[in-house]
């Protein structure tokens, strides 16, 4: 479909929003209409709802839209487009270099900021710690939603890390840049949560969206070994030397993967309660348990 539109402005916005819509399905985007209009809200500095309004008002095509639909076209992930993703209540800053957050992850940092209440209920007091924190999502979602929390957070992309600062420190989250495996060696046995969501993927198993594939961090993705568990088994080390008695684990894993999480925590010297947690499809997607 040739564009409805010279210059990228002067056109009128319901059209481009037309051409837009085609052109990202033509390219096989998921949902083409939502990220027309998300685009457009954000050359136009306004909601998405409103841009259905300025589209009905012949509001003239922002500057940049064009340019934008053609790199989301590309596959480029609509969250470096506009460097906004959204988690839970949270508007995050994304971009190259850190893992887009997932709204299956939402699970797992509901699993966290419920063990926090309850460790606050019980105790008085809730020390968290997220391994290998990304973008920081599940971190700031704790810390904005359990207000009374101390919360920590470690990983070790420095460029991820840039990220997980920005989203971070307003809720006052100290950040460490450094490995999931030995993070925070000075307050071992100090946590009540350790909430980690590690890179899981095995080896064979690549991702076929090409915004994951792509442009998602690989160290982001692949967890290690033949079945992608290493990670997750560093995970469950450190969270049996960060926790104290009572304290509980929380982690993320692939649907295929339950199994094999569960079994981390079959040690009943070391760990009781393992159970799994369904995300919002229903599948198996979190793992948790408490420390002995």
């Amino acid at each position: 479909m040739n564009t409805p539109f010279s210059g990228g402005t002067g056109a009128d916005l319901d059209e481009a929003l037309r051409w837009a819509t085609a052109r990202l399905a033509a390219a096989g985007v998921p949902s083409p209409r939502a990220d027309a209009e998300l685009l457009a809200a954000h050359v136009l500095e306004v909601s998405r709802g409103r841009v259905g309004a300025l589209a009905l008002l012949g509001t003239e095509v922002p500057d940049h839209f064009e340019e934008l639909v053609l790199q989301r076209a590309d596959r480029i992930p609509l969250q470096h487009l506009t460097g906004r993703a959204y988690f839970r209540n949270l508007e995050l800053h994304v971009g190259p270099g850190v893992f887009v957050p997932r709204p299956e992850t939402e699970t797992l940092a509901q699993l966290a900021i419920d063990a926090a209440r309850q460790a606050l209920e019980h105790s008085g007091r809730a020390i968290v710690v997220d391994l290998g924190t990304g973008s920081g999502a599940v971190a700031a979602s704790v810390a904005a939603e359990v207000p009374e929390a101390r919360v920590y957070a470690v990983e070790v992309s420095e460029l991820a890390a840039a990220w997980a600062e920005r989203n971070l420190s307003p809720w006052g989250v100290e950040l460490r840049v450094g490995d999931l495996r030995t993070a925070y060696a000075d307050l071992e046995a100090e946590f009540d949560v350790v909430v980690s969501n590690p890179p899981y993927i095995p080896p064979d198993a690549v991702p076929q969206e090409p915004e994951v594939r792509t442009h998602d961090p690989q160290l982001a993705l692949y967890g290690g070994g033949a079945d992608g568990m290493d990670l997750p088994r560093a995970v469950e080390q450190s969270a049996g030397r960060l926790l104290r008695p009572g304290g509980v684990v929380a982690m993320e894993h692939a649907e295929v993967q339950e199994r094999l999480a569960l079994g981390l925590f079959a040690d009943r010297r070391r760990w009781v309660r393992a159970q799994s947690h369904l995300d919002l499809t229903g599948r198996p997607r979190c793992t948790s348990a408490v420390k002995v």
